[in-house]
């Protein structure tokens, strides 16, 4: 695995669109909601939206996608590198 590239990192967090703010922020939320439901079994998704509702499930979609999305977005920023 090469060595991660500070500098390149930083120089392309600033060059990040709506799109990626959004992707990465809707990751944040789920990996703290799956940190949640590991350690205290809570589901804070589903606490405010209620259990499986078609928002809840909403929800969960979009962090997946954001995740698919990441990892797309990732590999573009490696092959620029």
């Amino acid at each position: 695995m090469p060595a991660i590239n500070n500098n390149l990192i930083s120089k392309n967090m600033n060059k990040l669109n709506t799109l990626d703010w959004i992707a990465l922020i809707l990751l944040v939320v789920g990996g703290l909601n799956w940190l949640l439901v590991g350690l205290f079994s809570f589901d804070l998704v589903a606490y405010i939206f209620g259990y499986m509702t078609t928002l809840a499930k909403i929800i969960y979609v979009l962090v997946g996608l954001s995740a698919i999305y990441t990892l797309l977005m990732t590999g573009a920023l490696r092959k620029k590198a």
